[in-house]
C-alpha cells in the first residue's frame, strides 16, 4: 500500500508547519522519553521511511486513552495522509467527543503491530516472536473541515484496499452527519523490530529441542461475491492482482 490513491491525494499542513510534504525518508522523529524504550533500545527505529511503511501496511490499530480516569483501549480502522493518521467511527462515541473538544484534545497513544514470525528457542524464557510495531503519542483533535474529512475517509477506505474509494458510493449527507473522524500528528513516533532466530544460552545449544522461527505472514482467499451481487460485475483489479 505505498501510493495514494488520486482521489485523497491531499497535503493537509499540521498545525505550526509549512505546507510541504513531510514524507522523506531521510528525516526522523525526535527521541523522547516516552519513545526511547527502556528494554532493548537497540530495535527502536525514528526514520519516516520505517514508521510509515510500517503503519501503511497494517489494517487495524489500537487506541489507547483515559475515560473517567481509567483507561481504555479500542481497535480501530485507520488511514495515513502524509505525517497524519486519521482514525473513524460514530459521533456517540466518547472519545470521539472528547477529541472534538477544541482545547485540550484528547491524549491517546495509537499502536500497529506485525507479527512476522514465531521464536522458539531450546529454553522456555528465549521463546519470543518478531515483529514490526509503532508507538504514536500525542494529542487526537476531531476533524471539521468538509474537505478534510472526505479526504481522510477517503483515505481510511483506501488504506484498507487501494482504488477502492473510487470504487464504491460516497458518503451523503446522513452518513457523513454520523461520523466523526480524528486526526493525530506523527509527531512523537517510535518503531520497534525484532528479526531473527532465537537467543539461546551457549549451555542449552546441545539440548535435544527443535529451536528455529515459523514465519507468519497473511493469506488473501479467493474474494467471495456478494449474494445480492448483479450478473455481469467482473471482480476489480485491485482484488485479482493482491
Amino acid at each position: 500500500m505505498s501510493q495514494t490513491p488520486s482521489r485523497h491525494r491531499l497535503h493537509i499542513p499540521s498545525p505550526g508547519t509549512d505546507s510541504s510534504p513531510t514524507d522523506d525518508a531521510s528525516q526522523e522523529y525526535a527521541r523522547t522519553e516516552r519513545t526511547v524504550p527502556t528494554r532493548s533500545a537497540d530495535r527502536a527505529a525514528y526514520d519516516q521511511e520505517t514508521v510509515h511503511a510500517i503503519l501503511d501496511e497494517g489494517y487495524v490499530c489500537h487506541l489507547g486513552f483515559l475515560r473517567d480516569g481509567a483507561p481504555v483501549v479500542l481497535p480501530t480502522l485507520y488511514g495515513r495522509v502524509g505525517d497524519r493518521l486519521y482514525l473513524h467511527g460514530s459521533t456517540g462515541s466518547r472519545p470521539l467527543r472528547a477529541a472534538g473538544k477544541p482545547d485540550p484534545g484528547l491524549a491517546v497513544c495509537v499502536t500497529v503491530t506485525h507479527v512476522d514470525g514465531l521464536v522458539l528457542a531450546k529454553s522456555a524464557f528465549h521463546h519470543s516472536i518478531n515483529y514490526r510495531s509503532v508507538v504514536v503519542h500525542g494529542t487526537a483533535h476531531q476533524v471539521t473541515d468538509p474537505r478534510e474529512k472526505t479526504a481522510a475517509l477517503d483515505a481510511l477506505i483506501d488504506h484498507v484496499l487501494p482504488g477502492r474509494s473510487a470504487d464504491s458510493r460516497p458518503g451523503n449527507a446522513k452518513e457523513l452527519a454520523a461520523t466523526a473522524v480524528i486526526r493525530l500528528d506523527l509527531r512523537e513516533v517510535s518503531a520497534k523490530i525484532r528479526t531473527g532466530g532465537p537467543n539461546d544460552e551457549p549451555e542449552d545449544l546441545a539440548l535435544p529441542h527443535w529451536a528455529g522461527v515459523l514465519p507468519v505472514a497473511p493469506v488473501y482467499g479467493t474474494p467471495i461475491p456478494s449474494e445480492s451481487q448483479a450478473p455481469g460485475i467482473s471482480e476489480p483489479a485491485y482484488l485479482t492482482t493482491r
